[in-house]
């Protein structure tokens, strides 16, 4: 555990950063898992001016974290551990007055080759992180990350009310959509049994800049800006809904601050950035302004045709508003991974080298 350093204070209500809409959350204790992720510290950076914050991942190396200055933030504690055996989860847990839970192992790939993992650490670590949180009588909010995953492979315009749907067992892909959904299910019970104040998101396709995990959009952009062919699986025609993480990152926001929202679920998205796998690849080859060719390789394992959320239920009990239409939100992250290429090329050169992950817009919730 240690102590961190970093960006001013303002006084109350902290200011915009990339744009995103200021909070009213001030003065609280908050602890996010998966501090040093993508989503994770993309909201530590809006919650830090004005918040105590302390930050549980397995590292701060190499992260996405690392291209923020939340590393040297006089208001943000980092605290490494593995949700699964940390010893010092209960102490974090005891101190948080509020939880953002976004610790989770993300990507098809990764999935696919260890759904033994990713049961353990998206479903027991949600169950040891509640055990945690367990007395905690100064928790105002628990907000669960949990996945559009859970809707399965054909998902047009869900809502909160829709059924589920899970693949067999055959498709290893799956034990991640299961552990989030099984996650669900969990949160909601120690609302409804303890009172936990609970609140369930769903992200639908969250890209942006400092994302470093597996990604279409990352891996599209490094593909080009490398001047190596755009690998799509398939013939391209998947739909994907993309939400820019200053969207994601309000909503989440509003779901800390308003209290009608416990104990309720919310998918976050923007149907309006509906585009498919094809077009994006196509996008990303004319922001490249070369001639960089697009490739159609066989899915290396079970894919989403369609995924397209309803946003309603989110829009009228919370007044989430995306803002960012897709080429601007596409413009603004495509500059980022051109400024930081070297990362990519020199740091994780995997991102690179490998193709067999998730180059057809998946799992986004790390």
């Amino acid at each position: 555990m240690s102590a961190v350093t970093s960006v001013s204070r303002n006084g109350g209500r902290s200011s915009p950063v990339n744009g995103a809409p200021q909070t009213s959350i001030c003065n609280k204790t908050i602890l996010i898992t998966g501090g040093a992720g993508f989503i994770g510290s993309h909201l530590a950076e809006k919650l830090a001016p004005n918040n105590h914050l302390i930050l549980l991942d397995l590292t701060f190396r190499q992260k996405p974290i690392a291209f923020t200055p939340l590393l040297s933030h006089p208001n943000v504690r980092l605290v490494e551990g593995n949700l699964l055996n940390s010893t010092s989860l209960r102490a974090v847990c005891q101190q948080a007055e509020m939880v953002v839970h976004t610790a989770a192992l993300v990507g098809v790939g990764r999935v696919c080759n260890a759904g033994r993992e990713a049961l353990e650490t998206n479903y027991v670590g949600t169950y040891r992180l509640l055990k945690a949180l367990e007395g905690n009588r100064k928790l105002h909010r628990l907000i669960y990350f949990s996945s559009s995953e859970i809707f399965g492979s054909n998902s047009f315009g869900v809502d909160e009310y829709a059924t589920p749907s899970v693949g067999p067992i055959g498709e290893s892909r799956w034990t991640y959509a299961i552990a989030k959904l099984a996650g669900e299910h969990l949160v909601k019970a120690y609302f409804r049994e303890l009172g936990m104040p609970v609140v369930i998101v769903r992200p639908f396709n969250v890209f942006g800049p400092k994302r470093t995990g597996e990604h279409a959009i990352m891996r599209f952009i490094v593909e080009g800006l490398s001047g190596r062919p755009l690998q799509v699986h398939g013939d391209g025609s998947q739909v994907r809904s993309w939400c820019y993480i200053d969207d994601l990152c309000s909503a989440v926001l509003l779901m800390l601050e308003r209290s009608d929202a416990v104990g309720d679920d919310f998918n976050i998205g923007n149907a309006s950035n509906t585009l498919t796998i094809y077009q994006l690849a196509r996008k990303v080859v004319e922001l490249c302004s070369t001639d960089v060719p697009i490739n159609f390789i066989e899915h290396p394992f079970p894919d989403i045709s369609i995924r397209v959320p309803s946003t309603a239920k989110a829009q009228s009990r919370l007044g989430y508003n995306p803002r960012h239409d897709f080429d601007s939100a596409l413009g603004l992250t495509f500059d980022w991974y051109r400024d930081h290429l070297n990362f990519f090329r020199e740091v994780a050169p995997d991102v690179i080298g490998d193709f067999c992950t998730e180059v057809s817009g998946g799992l986004c919730t790390g």
